[in-house]
């Protein structure tokens, strides 16, 4: 008989929390239990999972004993007060927060990119930012077979990427919007309803944000390569969910584009989209709820030789968060 694990998810309520309990639903994870944990404001509410009223727990010093595997999604500070309590009372933390990304001693785990990793930990696992996940899903099936050179990120990502507050946000400012209203932000610094903006993370002494210079070392560290130059530009777009990127892509010897379609045709996780007749490539809207990365309009740099420009799209609070999280604990239970 196999086994069944008892798993606790920190940070239930927010928009990745209840994606990660739909996936354990739907991916028939082996639960033994399932345990609910939030913040007090939030305590007492109640979620749903395979057809039963789950109630939501306050978070305390308790909460984690007799568990075997945390998913957490509460935010850093969050993590680095809890983390530590749930590997001593023992169990494995998944932690999709940036606390412990950097961390010498924790894997950065893509499955798809490096699984083999994850039986390195020392009880916890980080999960990777959510654009740096779309971004390596993609360019690693090429980077195997024709290693990177350099990439040039830009980002167009949506308000996904601020939780739930922030996607009801641009919902309410749009309607502000049209209604002839002075739209309000409260999650945001500036109204992003009909509007963008760089990236609201907090800016460093190099001129770079955080989640610009998330998406720099964070690839270094998965793809084990730190001499890879990497650039990237973030910025926040009006989408609710999935995030978009386009890439740039310098090798160290010539890939074709040909070459390059027929690998991320194989590749897992990703879903070539090209119609050239049509101008169809990925769009957020088509990505939001799926598994897969979308790519598409892989073409050659006509300024470089060693070069290919593409695009993507991939669901932020899916792929970018939760389902990688939960990959990581299938990889975990699976050898």
């Amino acid at each position: 008989m196999s086994r069944s694990y008892r798993v606790a998810i920190l940070g239930a309520t927010g928009a990745v929390g209840k994606e990660l309990i739909e996936l354990l639903a739907t991916r028939n994870f082996p639960l033994a239990d399932l345990k609910l944990l939030a913040s007090p404001r939030s305590a007492g509410t109640t979620l749903s999972f395979k057809g039963e009223t789950l109630r939501v727990e306050s978070t305390d010093t308790s909460s984690f004993q007799a568990i075997d595997l945390v998913l957490a999604s509460a935010g850093g500070n969050t993590s680095k007060a809890l983390a530590p309590r749930a590997v001593a009372s023992g169990a494995i933390v998944i932690d999709n927060s940036s606390a412990y990304r950097m961390d010498p001693n924790v894997p950065l785990i893509i499955p798809e990119v490096n699984p083999q990793e994850v039986h390195q930990h020392q009880g916890i696992i980080a999960n990777p930012n959510c654009t740096t996940i779309l971004m390596n899903v993609v360019v690693w099936p090429l980077h195997q077979v024709q290693p990177i050179k350099r990439i040039v990120a830009s980002t167009y990502q949506s308000a996904s990427g601020a939780g739930a507050k922030a996607m009801a946000e641009v919902i309410s400012q749009s309607r502000d919007v049209l209604d002839g209203k002075q739209p309000n932000p409260e999650v945001f610094p500036y109204p992003l309803a009909f509007n963008l903006f760089l990236h609201n993370s907090p800016m460093t002494a190099t001129g770079y944000c955080e989640e610009e210079l998330k998406m720099i070392n964070e690839t270094r560290k998965i793809f084990g390569d730190s001499s890879i130059r990497i650039t990237a530009t973030c910025v926040r777009v009006p989408i609710l969910r999935a995030h978009s990127e386009a890439l740039n892509l310098e090798f160290h010897q010539p890939l074709s584009a040909d070459k390059a379609k027929m690998l991320l045709q194989q590749a897992p996780g990703v879903r070539l989209v090209e119609d050239w007749q049509n101008n169809y490539f990925p769009m957020p809207i088509e990505a939001s709820g799926l598994d897969e990365v979308l790519v598409g309009r892989i073409r050659q740099d006509l300024s470089h030789d060693c070069g290919l420009d593409l695009w993507l799209s991939g669901d932020q609070i899916r792929k970018g968060a939760a389902l990688n999280a939960v990959q990581i604990a299938e990889l975990l239970i699976s050898s």
